[in-house]
């Protein structure tokens, strides 16, 4: 897969990306604002165990910021299952040298109507950190609303602390047949 944007493409990770991923997620800036499950420091045998393990899973659902050719970010979402099946939670980073020049809101907005358009999805969400302010203003630009505080929902770094939850969400008008609830007065 590969979108090319207008500050930045978001593509396929491929092995030769595992330099620049440990180069760029060996931050400590950048650990303190992600799940636990993304190591630090960040290794050349992390980067290449991530992406091989990316190799072996379908449907394809993280992939590479890259600015200039080089890997400097990466973002997905996880889909959800059962009931939940129209939602998938997304989450991204983006290397410290690019902040603030926009290129995760512009990385954001089209991995959520791609994976919208793709998996047939009503609502994307995501769970920043409380402290994350840059994160959360990057959501908001992309389009997507404040619905929750989680109070004391997460452990980081030993700090217990609040998880805020965005989401998108698709307009009832746009909403999959697949998805949409029994209208009133139908028979179920």
């Amino acid at each position: 897969m590969q979108l090319t944007l207008t500050s930045c493409e978001v593509r396929s990770w491929r092995m030769g990306d595992a330099e620049a991923l440990a180069r760029h997620g060996n931050n400590r800036n950048i650990w303190l604002n992600l799940r636990d499950a993304f190591p630090h420091p960040y290794t050349p045998h992390d980067a290449r165990e991530f992406i091989n393990s990316l190799r072996h899973r379908a449907p394809e659902t993280t992939f590479a910021i890259a600015v200039n050719g080089e890997a400097a970010g990466s973002v997905g979402f996880v889909l959800r299952h059962d009931v939940e099946r129209v939602s998938a939670e997304i989450g991204y980073w983006l290397a410290e040298p690019f902040w603030g020049r926009g290129m995760a809101t512009e990385a954001l907005v089209a991995i959520t109507r791609y994976a919208i358009a793709t998996h047939h999805l009503t609502r994307v969400y995501a769970l920043p950190f409380a402290w994350n302010t840059a994160s959360c203003r990057v959501l908001e630009k992309a389009g997507y609303t404040l619905e929750a505080r989680l109070r004391r929902s997460a452990i980081k770094n030993g700090v217990i602390t609040d998880q805020l939850q965005y989401a998108f969400v698709v307009p009832e008008t746009a909403a999959i047949n697949a998805g949409d609830p029994p209208r009133r007065g139908s028979p179920d």
